[in-house]
């Protein structure tokens, strides 16, 4: 296991520098969102439904160039869940989304072309989260082999109780992937609460820690701009301010959980994380909140 805590130490100001091998550049979109009733997704929260979004993010790497983390919604999605049993997917999680919302749309408007992606990382494998994954015909994807596993032979009504849609993945997918070194661990310093970190990219840039429960092998990707520091988390929390107040979601929302124990276990860890390190930016990929204040014009975070 390779030792990282010579690079990383926290400060007095509550910041965690991350030492990593190079700085990205960082971009957050969202494509489409769906709506829940709040208390749904926040312990204690109200009755009225609250727009969730499907948030991806644009990462400007010095070696691999435009790397996404995660594609939202497409209208590919629709026309997956346009019939049974991908229905009870619509009719559970009621989805907007326009075509202008692709990420491959919204990427074009900034001058990438879709071709210009050459890897998209996977947080997990829900329709959410890689229904734009046919949108970019020369990406490599880069994820967890335990998320890919948990759900590569599921169909149909099985495949539904883990929101997977198996036909949102690109062809060749497999032949296409790059999964993430089970074993290239990498130890973080006590002070952080995950035991170790996985090389996401191979050069040290972007780190993936594993926030299981929500889904099996769900990652949480760290990394550092030339502005701040970030922790991509996924879906191990629904919004910032679940983490800030340690208010995790309601257990209704442990029907989709592979593993409640797990899922809590990885929500401990934010607020840890957060507390410890406040200065840390968490991004939560369906989090109301970043969708108001980072996501607006796609300006460099």
């Amino acid at each position: 296991m390779k030792d990282w805590r010579q690079d990383m130490h926290q400060d007095d100001n509550g910041k965690l520098p991350l030492q990593l091998s190079q700085k990205v550049g960082l971009r957050l979109f969202a494509a489409g969102y769906c709506t829940h009733p709040e208390w749904v997704t926040i312990r204690g929260g109200s009755l009225r439904n609250c727009r969730i979004p499907a948030l991806f993010a644009c990462i400007e790497h010095p070696t691999f160039g435009t790397v996404l983390v995660d594609t939202g919604y497409s209208g590919r999605f629709l026309r997956e869940t346009d019939r049974l049993p991908g229905r009870l997917y619509r009719a559970v999680t009621p989805v907007f989304f326009r075509e202008e919302d692709s990420a491959a749309r919204q990427l074009e408007h900034c001058g990438i072309t879709a071709e210009q992606v050459r890897v998209i990382i996977i947080t997990h494998f829900h329709a959410d989260h890689i229904a734009g994954s046919k949108d970019f015909p020369n990406a490599q994807f880069v994820y967890l082999p335990k998320a890919y596993d948990a759900v590569k032979r599921l169909r149909g009504l099985a495949a539904l109780r883990r929101a997977f849609l198996p036909g949102l993945l690109p062809d060749r997918f497999e032949e296409r992937s790059r999964p993430i070194r089970p074993d290239a661990r990498i130890a973080l310093p006590p002070e952080i609460p995950f035991p170790y970190a996985l090389d996401a990219l191979g050069d040290g840039s972007v780190l993936a820690v594993e926030l299981p429960g929500h889904a099996d092998g769900q990652i949480g990707l760290l990394m550092a701009t030339e502005r701040h520091d970030y922790l991509l988390c996924a879906d191990a929390a629904w919004s910032g301010r679940a983490v800030r107040e340690n208010r995790p979601p309601h257990p209704i929302a442990g029907l989709i959980m592979p593993d409640r124990r797990q899922y809590a276990d990885s929500f401990r860890k934010l607020v840890e994380l957060k507390r410890r390190f406040p200065k840390l930016r968490l991004v939560a990929s369906h989090c109301p909140e970043v969708w108001r204040e980072w996501v607006p014009g796609g300006e460099p975070l």
